[in-house]
Order: structure tokens, then C-alpha cells, then sequence
């Protein structure tokens, strides 16, 4: 249960972090990648161009692998689950069929998830709108914060989150593999365990894909929505929960529509909203995060004052949020990094802001002084607040609207960057 006067620190900052292989006649063509990780287990796909079984071995050495897993379905998409590890341990894999071994580098590994009770410090990285294949911003973007990771020592994160757009502009199969794929296999991806949530880009831009659950993203990437890794199941790919640590997170669909033809924006009783209130009201967890691809606030590259999508969730869908205490919702969409005040009930325009009614606090919450305090409050399940970001900007820059960087969202930056938090115990820390 939640202690019932817990403080909690929230530390906004802004900081810029400017930020195949062949054998025995097969080909590694894409990745591996690592998919629903949790305390105990984790996924694993790659994708080979001629079919074969599959094989991971793990290990907490690398070259010493105790654990050996295989499948004997001959397929070209590999995807195999690992379970019986132990929590918060870092683990070796290779990956390939029972005759060959395709990859299996000291850059090969994974951490399980922490418990709830972790005393340490727990690491998320989030990359916004990072499929584009843009030298200025993708590229130059991840170069940074591999340099980040380096200089302070850090393998790898707990968690690699995406805010959707992953692949532009259609969110094809090959341009997935160009744009994603191509960008990060060789690096990260091997050792972050990844987390998607999925944007327009990933749907085909496409109003009428909206009910569509055949894109290539949902082939691409495999989901815990049966509760694998933490929170109660939704059932569908598009939408589902997790914890790491004392985090429980919300990955979320603003684009897609449901069966019961409800959305996000959709006013009144929602499919995804009455999955959300179920989810949040099971949650012990000390910290919430939401997370998806359109901001309910921006003036970046997209406007919440005059895009129907973004003033309809604003509106119909991030009051459930707020009374269930979620402490953060973090947005893609908008080629920018935009933050604002510890908001509460502001449903307006953008100008209508009033800090004395809107905002529990207005401070910069970047603690550089008396006057610059981090956001403080208890951690019961009420409206104590949420602090909204857009990061879109992990592969894109663009035109900010008038009023960019003014009245909620003031401490705001026209560039690229990764979002990237750290949370110890009650206290959060975030920068781009």
C-alpha cells in the first residue's frame, strides 16, 4: 500500500543532451531486440533471412551461459521468451538456431527489472518521433546520449520507451528497417529493453487505419497485455501497463480506435479509459507515469489550441489520469521539448492560463536556487498535480507556434533531445 504522507521531489530541469551478421548461409537482418522484460524474464527477437529454429543462451558471464532456450518452429521472425532468471541481474545472451550461433557480443546483455522495494536508482530513457533518419537530429541525438551513458558510466538503462513515430512516414515494414532499425541496431538496441507506444507515423498517417491492428508495428513488437510485466491486463496490443521498480507505467494509443468505435478523445465511457481506471485503481506502485504520442499541450511544431485530437483528449481523457494521481504524462507528436508548470484541472486554451488556478506550483522546479524549488506533495491518489512533457524531438526539430515557451509551458526549447528521468525513492529527476 501507498504510505499516506510519502513527499515526493519532482526535479525538472533543462538540461540539452544533445543528445547483419552472416553464418552457415543465414543472415541476421534485424536486430535482436529485447521485448517485455520484467523481474524474472525477458523476450528476445531478431529476424534472419532464411528460416530456421531459434536458439538464446543466457548467462551472467559473458561466454558462460547456464541457460540455453530453444524453439523448434522454423521461421524467419524469431521471437523467444527466457523466464527463471533473477531480479535486478544483469545477464549475457547469444542469439541464432540449435547449429549456429548468429550474435553474441559482450554488448549482448540485459538487467532484469528491480523489485518494487529497490532502494537504487532507476534509469528511463524516452526517444520521441525518433524515426526519420535525420542525420541532425536522430543521429547526432544518439550519439550524445551513448556519449551520456559512457561518460557516466551506465551500460544501459531500465527501460527504452517510445512516444510513437517510430518509423516515418508510413511506418512500412522497410521503413521500419531503415529508420529504426538501421539507426540502432548495432548499439542500443541489443541492451535496452524496449517499451513502444505507437503514433499517426506508425498507422500510415492514415484516418481510416485508425481501427487497424494489421500495421507492421503490432508484428514488430511484442506487448505485455496480458499483465507479463506488471498491472492488470488490457488484452490489446495498443495499450498495456508495466512497472520497473517502484514506477508503474501506462503505454498508451492516441490514435487508434477501438471496437467499440471509442478513442481517447472519446467523451464519456471509453474502452481504453475504462481499462486505465481499472489499471490505476490495482496500482500499489509509488510513481506513475503515462506516457503516448499526442500532447494534450503544445505549441511546438502542432497546436492543442486547433487540432481536434489534441484539445479531444485534453478535454475527455486527462481528468482520469490527474484523479488517479499519475505524477507524469510525457507526449510525442510535436517536434520540441515543452514542460510545464505542476498542473491541475487546466482544460482551456493555451492563453486562458491563470497560474493562481491552474497550477498547484509555479515554480521552474529545476532547483538552482530558494526560488527555483522542486514540486513537492504526498503521494496519495488524488489531484495533487501532474507535470506534462513533450518530447518529440529525438529525431526532428520543427516551426514552434506563437506563444511557444509562455503561460503553462514555459521552460521549453525548440531542439532535439532525449528524455531521460531518474527516480530514487520519492524523488524524480528528469532532463532533455
Amino acid at each position: 500500500m501507498k504510505p499516506a504522507a510519502v513527499v515526493r521531489t519532482i526535479l525538472l530541469s533543462l538540461v540539452l543532451l544533445q543528445v547483419g551478421t552472416k553464418s552457415s548461409g543465414q543472415t541476421l537482418t534485424r536486430g535482436p531486440y529485447l521485448q517485455m522484460g520484467n523481474q524474472t524474464g525477458i523476450t528476445i527477437r531478431w529476424r534472419t533471412d532464411v528460416a530456421s529454429d531459434s536458439k538464446v543462451e543466457v548467462g551472467q558471464e559473458g561466454g558462460i551461459y547456464s541457460t540455453a532456450v530453444t524453439d523448434k518452429s522454423s521461421v524467419t521472425e524469431h521471437i523467444v521468451r527466457v523466464d527463471g532468471l533473477r531480479p535486478d541481474t544483469k545477464y549475457y545472451y547469444t542469439i541464432g538456431s540449435t547449429t549456429t550461433t548468429l550474435q553474441g557480443a559482450q554488448d549482448n546483455f540485459f538487467r532484469t527489472v528491480p523489485p518494487a522495494n529497490t532502494t537504487r536508482k532507476i534509469r528511463i530513457a524516452m526517444f520521441g518521433d525518433c524515426g526519420r533518419s535525420n542525420s541532425t537530429y536522430q543521429d547526432e541525438n544518439l550519439a550524445n546520449y551513448r556519449a551520456y551513458l559512457a561518460s557516466n558510466n551506465i551500460d544501459a538503462p531500465d527501460a527504452w520507451i517510445l512516444l510513437g513515430d517510430n518509423a516515418y512516414s508510413e511506418g512500412t515494414d522497410d521503413q521500419y528497417s531503415s529508420k529504426f532499425f538501421g539507426i540502432y541496431d548495432k548499439n542500443i538496441l541489443k541492451n535496452h529493453k524496449l517499451y513502444p507506444s505507437p503514433g499517426n507515423h506508425d498507422y500510415g498517417n492514415d484516418e481510416a487505419l485508425k481501427p487497424s491492428r494489421s500495421i507492421p508495428y503490432y508484428s514488430i513488437f511484442s506487448t505485455p497485455m496480458n499483465g507479463e510485466c506488471g498491472g492488470v491486463p488490457s488484452n490489446k496490443p495498443n495499450f498495456y501497463s508495466f512497472d520497473i521498480g517502484n514506477i508503474h507505467f501506462l503505454s498508451l494509443d492516441s490514435w487508434g480506435v477501438e471496437s467499440d468505435l471509442t478513442d481517447m478523445g472519446t467523451a464519456g465511457t471509453s474502452a481504453i479509459k475504462t481499462w486505465v481506471i481499472n489499471d490505476l485503481d490495482a496500482n500499489k506502485n509509488k510513481w506513475v507515469i503515462a506516457y503516448w504520442h499526442h500532447p494534450p499541450y503544445t505549441k511546438g511544431s502542432h497546436n492543442s489550441d486547433s487540432e481536434s485530437e489534441l484539445v479531444d483528449i485534453r478535454q475527455n481523457f486527462i481528468d482520469v489520469l490527474e484523479s488517479h494521481g499519475v505524477d507524469m504524462i510525457v507526449c510525442g507528436h510535436s517536434h520540441s521539448y515543452e514542460r510545464g508548470y505542476l498542473l491541475r484541472d487546466f482544460r482551456g486554451t493555451w492563453t486562458s492560463f491563470d497560474p493562481l488556478v491552474d497550477a498547484v506550483s509555479t515554480s521552474s522546479a529545476t532547483y538552482t536556487s530558494s526560488t527555483t524549488c522542486p514540486y513537492v506533495y504526498n503521494s496519495l491518489p488524488a489531484n495533487h498535480g501532474t507535470v506534462y512533457v513533450v518530447a518529440g524531438s529525438s529525431g526532428a526539430s520543427g516551426t514552434p507556434k506563437t506563444n511557444f515557451g509562455a503561460y503553462a509551458f514555459p521552460f521549453s526549447v525548440n531542439d532535439g533531445g532525449i528524455f531521460y528521468i531518474e527516480v530514487e525513492e520519492n524523488r524524480l529527476d528528469a532532463a532533455i
